[in-house]
């Protein structure tokens, strides 16, 4: 009995390794990116990337176990969550009054240590924040703010 039922764990397991989620690859940053919108310094965009892109951008780096299912459904539905609270590349199509609570939101949740969650860096290490990338965020948003306020300057792409 307890031989079958492991045989039968054992094919469904490898049963669902043939149902794959989409996966979370843009090439290239498309015209609604972040950038198209406020200007996004080097050092910032380096921010982004290791601890925040993943879950909040087109541009997901998938680790080896993205491969194996039912891990592989659980990341997607993570990330699908992410980009719905916040996409850094659909963030050009945010209206000003959107966006300018998405920046402040950035800043609040860096700022409490909810973002980015736990569960991302007890994987991801070097996504922790640094006290001065905290600050970098936080007078990122801030500047970026007055970019997207009424009558500013449209950011040169």
């Amino acid at each position: 009995m307890i031989k079958k039922l492991f045989l039968g764990l054992a094919l469904l397991f490898l049963a669902i390794q043939f149902v794959r989620p989409a996966k979370n690859l843009s090439p290239a940053p498309g015209p609604q990116d972040i950038t198209t919108k406020v200007a996004v310094p080097a050092d910032m965009q380096r921010v982004f990337t290791k601890a925040c892109y993943d879950c909040h951008s087109d541009h997901t780096r998938y680790p080896w176990y993205a491969e194996v299912q039912p891990a592989g459904w659980w990341l997607a539905s993570h990330i699908h969550d992410g980009k719905e609270h916040l996409n850094f590349s659909e963030f050009g199509a945010y209206n000003a009054k959107t966006a300018d609570r998405k920046l402040k939101q950035i800043a609040r949740e860096v700022d409490d240590g909810s973002m980015p969650l736990n569960s991302y860096t007890w994987i991801h290490r070097d996504a922790i924040l640094t006290t001065a990338e905290i600050k970098l965020i936080d007078d990122w948003a801030d500047a970026a703010r007055t970019q997207i306020a009424p009558g500013a300057a449209p950011v040169k792409p």
